[in-house]
């Protein structure tokens, strides 16, 4: 499942949330998804997502704040260069970057989205979603999946 990897690899043992959420979200569901976030860094929950929609990345604002684990997993084969504000937590041992593509898949598509949101909700002990809009990849992938249970805000 997991093609590549760079970070803690220990960070897999521990118990994870996904969060993942879709492109456009409701100005409701914001402060929902910015107040869940700093209860996860405030509990210092694992969180396991793909950082890549806007809210995504605000989520992994506010955990980048805390000490708790973080788990991003790429949609594309492991980055080259990294972002400066990842490196201080991949040197602290509290993010790890995984993939399930090689090196070749160098961009994010719908499919290499749909693949990463599939291995997250397999890795993953429960499943968040700030949103999911209707008719969308997001939901469409939710309506299939078989497994663990799956909570939205």
């Amino acid at each position: 499942m997991i093609k590549a990897s760079l970070g803690n690899q220990e960070l897999l043992t521990l118990p994870k949330v996904a969060f993942l959420c879709s492109r456009r979200i409701p100005a409701a569901t914001v402060l929902k998804c910015y107040d869940w976030a700093i209860a996860r860094r405030d509990e210092g929950q694992c969180v396991i997502s793909g950082f890549h929609s806007q809210m995504e990345k605000d989520v992994l604002y506010y955990l980048l704040k805390g000490t708790q684990p973080i788990i991003l997993a790429l949609a594309r084969g492991m980055k080259s260069r990294l972002e400066p504000e990842l490196k201080p937590h991949l040197d602290e041992g509290r993010l790890l970057i995984i993939t399930p593509f090689d090196t070749t898949v160098k961009r994010v598509t719908a499919e290499t989205s749909r693949m990463r949101n599939l291995m997250m909700l397999e890795l993953a002990d429960e499943i968040l979603i700030g949103y999911s809009s209707p008719g969308g990849q997001l939901e469409e992938i939710l309506n299939s999946y078989k497994g663990k249970s799956v909570y939205w805000l």
